[in-house]
């Protein structure tokens, strides 16, 4: 008697479900796999039954299809986010996923004020002098006026106007000469719109020659006057 009772009871309840299950199938609505007692969200076992509510699927039968309207990858009914655009990169809920951060952008750096033209050579062109004397040559004008064209582009650099002779004559008379002779480009190059407080004389006689003394050649280009830039 408690057998054929259980039994009613087990076929009483399958036929109500069916019943209901037909019921809401047939007005569009079928099973609702959302369970908020479930730790997650769902009915225990939706993923190996979820064949329940649909319409002629036994219950381990083929699954039923599974909405996903905006093809994201997450089904309509766990989907939060429901319009999310084609090609987007979504979560587990169908939302978008952040941006990532944009890295900062380094400021420009902030333009120095223009500062004077570096030299662009270590001597200028200088002069070169006759034998034993002071006066710069004429030849030498067009020289010297290049120098000064040179020496305004660069600014306030100072310039040592640094005066040489050959060997012939004593240390002493040669060391002289070498400051007249580098006085006499400072000169000229002041009258020309050098301020003369870029200027600096030396004279170094005959110690330092750039070619043999021995020859007429080599002395004419020992005696000279070099205009060299201060660092």
């Amino acid at each position: 008697m408690r057998t054929t009772t259980f039994s009613t009871s087990v076929l009483g309840a399958a036929l109500m479900f069916a019943g209901v299950a037909s019921a809401e199938a047939a007005g569009g609505r079928f099973y609702d796999p959302s369970n908020a007692a479930s730790p997650t969200g769902y009915t225990i076992g939706y993923e190996l039954y979820r064949t329940i509510g649909c319409p002629g699927r036994e219950l381990l039968g083929t699954p039923c299809e599974v909405l996903d309207s905006d093809g994201d990858g997450v089904p309509d009914f766990k989907d939060k986010c429901p319009d999310t655009p084609a090609g987007t990169e979504v979560d587990k809920d169908g939302c978008p996923l952040p941006a990532p951060a944009a890295a900062p952008v380094p400021a420009p750096a902030a333009l120095a004020p223009a500062a004077a033209a570096a030299p662009v050579t270590t001597v200028l062109a200088g002069a070169n002098f006759d034998f034993d004397k002071s006066f710069i040559r004429p030849e030498d004008f067009e020289k010297l006026d290049h120098d000064v064209a040179t020496l305004k582009d660069w600014g306030d650099v100072k310039v040592e106007v640094a005066g040489h002779t050959d060997s012939v004559g004593t240390e002493g008379y040669n060391m002289g000469l070498s400051l007249r002779r580098a006085e006499a480009v400072r000169q000229y190059l002041v009258g020309k719109g050098i301020a003369a407080d870029r200027l600096i004389v030396r004279g170094y006689g005959e110690s330092r020659p750039v070619a043999d003394n021995a020859t007429a050649d080599g002395r004419f280009q020992n005696r000279r006057v070099e205009l060299v830039p201060q660092k």
